[in-house]
């Protein structure tokens, strides 16, 4: 399939990107929550793996990947508490 100068987005394998992966319900507070779940789900995989690894090459990279997710989750917490006291405010324009 020609694409020309066009971006054409796909993984590894050649399979196009659709927007069936992203998760949304266009609620921006139940979106935020879907992302920290996602977070903590990552996070919970590099626990994982770093329980069952005995190399600590690996493990420092992957406490470093596994603190980030720490990290992004509560970004998204801290939105959704900005937004939670926004949400009532009236809005003046």
């Amino acid at each position: 399939m020609a694409h020309d100068s066009a971006l054409f987005y796909n993984n590894s394998a050649g399979v196009p990107f659709t927007a069936a992966y992203i998760q949304a319900k266009g609620d921006p507070i139940a979106d935020l929550y879907e992302d920290i779940a996602a977070e903590e789900k990552a996070r919970a995989t590099y626990q994982w793996i770093i329980d069952q690894s005995d190399d600590p090459d690996l493990n420092d990279s992957l406490k470093f990947l596994r603190e980030r997710e720490i990290v992004h989750s509560q970004r998204f917490r801290e939105a959704v508490d900005i937004l939670k006291d926004e949400r009532g405010k009236k809005k003046i324009f």
